[in-house]
């Protein structure tokens, strides 16, 4: 045999060794699309992606789709984030598929409870404390504690993949660096609003105003429309307080918004928090809200 055939067949035969060698990527489903951006910021190429609630679908109707529970089975991690159909659903997809594990992005992060504005008598629902119900599940809305979900994940995926966990830690480092900047650069642009309340339909932006000094005004409370004495409360203050914008979002109907908003002489914007693109939805929104609050100024 000729000297050269050998090292040649050792170029071919190496290349196959490394590849049967590099495990498949991770199988990892997530509720809403801004734990996706941000398992994929942290996973890269060693995850696949699912996600639960698709763009213009709802987390407060949502049921998972035969092609989903599929999928499912098969899954290595779920990373919840407690939206309204997880509390009915995440029990039975723990039965689905014991072996995958249940990460509660969550864990160890200073909850807020969801405004209420609301009166019984209302119509509108009294819960809790301790209830799970009671607490705001919108998160990710606050990009510092993004970062710290973004954590979790690194955790959880190096947990379940060692090989790779230097990947991971880059990526999250990465990642965390880019939320730092993120919050650096909305808290320069709120930060000079006066007027520091905002009207919104659904109350999904909690954590964002928490963050940047600001206060939601909900018009919808724990899924339901308000009753006419708490309609008529919400458009009283939006008058006492010279709000002219109200926040929906795609997910909900726009009735009762377009209502307050003719009753305050104000119109109807929207702004999205399921949007996947994180970090531009964000900064948009940042803009939405310092030009409708900077305009009651005008």
């Amino acid at each position: 045999m000729h000297r050269w055939i050998l090292p040649l067949i050792g170029l071919l035969i190496v290349p196959s060794w490394s590849l049967a060698a590099e495990p498949p990527p991770l199988r990892v489903f997530v509720s809403v699309l801004p734990l996706k951006y941000l398992v994929d910021r942290v996973g890269g190429t060693h995850v696949d992606t699912d996600v639960m609630v698709g763009p213009g679908q709802s987390p407060a109707t949502y049921e998972p789709t035969p092609r989903q529970m599929s999928r499912l089975g098969k899954t290595d991690l779920y990373f919840r984030v407690g939206v309204p159909f997880e509390r009915v659903w995440i029990r039975r997809l723990a039965d689905l598929n014991r072996n995958m594990s249940i990460i509660d992005l969550r864990d160890d992060l200073p909850l807020r409870r969801l405004e209420d504005h609301h009166h019984e008598d209302d119509g509108g629902a009294h819960r809790e404390p301790h209830q799970e119900s009671a607490l705001d599940p919108h998160v990710w809305t606050s990009p510092t504690l993004a970062s710290d979900m973004a954590r979790h994940i690194c955790e959880a995926l190096s947990a379940r993949d060692p090989r790779h966990a230097p990947d991971y830690q880059s990526g999250y480092e990465t990642l965390a660096a880019d939320l730092k900047n993120l919050d650096s650069r909305l808290r320069n642009r709120l930060a000079a609003i006066k007027n520091r309340k905002f009207l919104v339909f659904h109350p999904s932006w909690g954590y964002f105003a928490d963050a940047y000094g600001l206060e939601q005004i909900a018009i919808e409370n724990a899924g339901k429309e308000p009753g006419p004495r708490a309609l008529a409360r919400v458009i009283a203050l939006a008058r006492q307080e010279n709000i002219r914008i109200i926040f929906v979002q795609q997910q909900f109907s726009r009735t009762t918004a377009n209502t307050v908003a003719r009753a305050i002489g104000g119109k109807v914007v929207v702004v999205d928090p399921l949007a996947e693109n994180y970090i531009e939805n964000l900064r948009r929104a940042a803009d939405a809200f310092f030009l409708a609050l900077d305009d009651r100024h005008e």
